[in-house]
């Protein structure tokens, strides 16, 4: 079974060791997980958020329980509101496929647990099995897809692995003559991890990116652009126009990595860039798959 709350949180799942022992359940947590408070474990225990197999909440004091599974839910005193919605577009008994505005995440993690596309989902739709297939940035608005049936995710998934799905973006970022010329084109380069974790940089050998780029209307100093990924490293596009000289509008890590706000986000400045459509022959029904996001990039905004 998947444990939920209130709140539409899955619980998470650790596993009792047979070769460990420890006094109580409390013992165990506080060794498994050093990194959080005791006293937030205890919490925990109070409010019934560490249940066994069947739901059933367990006591700080109850006996340790060797090769089994327990289930614990998280918890954040604080998390950012995102006040947008996002909106389901299509859903069958394989897919659902959501709108996502900017600023949401896709799946829990750092601050934001209740504020995720995926836990507002489950909420919504009371569809504990949700999996996203494939993800797209939290500053990133557009398409995301979830499978619904946990046996049938692999299959999905794969089709990202294999690149055999067309997805599409739209950006809007400055108007340049001289890239205008060479458009349409393929750009290629090679991008790895640069020494601060959240950007990447171009780098000398073999390339392992591609992204077609082409301009679909100008209105000077901006230009929206169509963007068909080739490949699917991390922050690809923004990198790509950027090494291009054409960093997307309101982009807070690439050409300049700006402080990150925790709490108190502009929403005003949305990244302009949007997972406007995707497409793919669908592993288990056979039938040609299209959705296009309801989004749009405005050259006006902010």
């Amino acid at each position: 079974m998947t444990a939920i709350n209130s709140e539409g949180v899955s619980a998470s799942r650790v596993y009792l060791p047979a070769d460990e022992s420890h006094s109580n359940l409390l013992q165990f947590f506080i060794a498994q997980f050093p990194h959080i408070e005791v006293a937030e474990w205890e919490s925990r225990f109070a409010e019934g958020l560490i249940i066994d197999s069947d739901g059933h909440p367990l006591g700080a004091n109850d006996s340790y329980r060797p090769n089994t599974h327990l289930m614990y839910f998280r918890r954040l005193a604080r998390e950012p509101e995102i006040p947008f919605e996002e909106k389901i577009l299509f859903q069958d008994e394989h897919l659902l496929v959501a709108d996502k505005p900017h600023f949401l995440p896709v799946t829990p993690s750092g601050l934001y647990l209740h504020q995720t596309l995926l836990n507002r989902l489950k909420k919504k739709t009371q569809i504990q099995t949700l999996s996203p297939i494939h993800r797209i940035d939290r500053d990133t608005a557009g398409l995301v897809i979830f499978s619904i049936n946990p046996e049938e995710r692999a299959p999905y998934q794969n089709l990202f692995r294999d690149r055999v799905v067309m997805k599409l973006y739209e950006a809007i970022a400055p108007y340049s003559e001289e890239l205008s010329k060479k458009l349409p084109f393929t750009y290629r380069s090679r991008l790895e991890e640069s020494r601060h974790f959240l950007q990447m940089q171009e780098v000398e050998g073999e390339t392992n990116t591609d992204t077609r780029i082409e301009l679909i209307e100008e209105s000077r100093p901006w230009a929206r652009y169509r963007l068909i990924p080739g490949s699917g490293k991390k922050h690809q596009l923004r990198a790509h126009l950027d090494a291009l000289g054409v960093p997307i509008k309101n982009d807070q890590i690439y050409p300049i990595l700006t402080p990150y706000q925790e709490y108190e986000l502009d929403f005003t400045k949305p990244l302009q860039l949007l997972a406007k459509k995707i497409s793919f022959k669908d592993p288990i029904t056979g039938e040609d798959r299209e959705f296009c996001s309801g989004q749009e990039l405005k050259f006006g905004l902010n």
